[in-house]
């Protein structure tokens, strides 16, 4: 589980009955709205069942603690909300909870999938993170040429979390499903 300074991400899968579609949009609209009021809450993000092969929406919730999605899975508006939406769908709630380089290892037509091993996780983490950053360094160096060395440093950096968490890693994982999902 996450420590209590780093984020953790909770993944909630739900098929919905035939019909409900609408009423379960509502019911999404109505617990992002209670999640957003709890401290920590950094956002959701919500698969609908047209945007991949399986017939379940995924919804993702992530927030800046543990302590902090804690306190939100354990409220009593939570629950009130999880009580709502029973008659709407047909499969018993489950979800999981990921933190830290878990978060880039989800496939995203099989998010309840366990995350790999950590020594999995940090090869192929490395065999990005080294090219990556040695090619943005290479990239960015004249227009980065003349600022002081820590704000050079920053830039890079904010470069490649944001290449690594929407643009690499998901491509990557899907590459090394075989190995990391055997």
């Amino acid at each position: 589980m996450a420590s209590d300074d780093q984020s953790v991400t909770v993944v909630t899968t739900r098929r919905v009955k035939p019909g409900c579609e609408a009423a379960f949009e509502e019911w999404l609209e109505g617990i992002g709205q209670v999640a957003a009021k709890f401290p920590g809450c950094l956002g959701r993000r919500i698969t609908r069942p047209a945007e991949h092969d399986r017939p379940e929406y995924v919804i993702v919730f992530k927030f800046d603690s543990y302590p902090h999605l804690r306190a939100y899975i354990e409220s009593a508006e939570r629950q009130e909300w999880l009580k709502k939406v029973e008659p709407l769908v047909m499969d018993p709630f489950k979800e999981t909870y990921l933190s830290g380089l878990e978060t880039w290892f989800t496939v995203p037509a099989q998010p309840g999938l366990a995350p790999p091993p950590r020594y999995k996780m940090a090869t192929v983490t490395g065999l990005v993170v080294y090219p990556l950053s040695m090619g943005l360094s290479t990239l960015m160096k004249p227009v980065l040429t003349g600022w002081p060395p820590p704000l050079a440093s920053l830039c890079v950096t904010v470069a490649m979390i944001f290449l690594m968490t929407w643009v690499l890693m998901p491509r990557v994982t899907r590459l090394f499903k075989f190995w990391l999902y055997p």
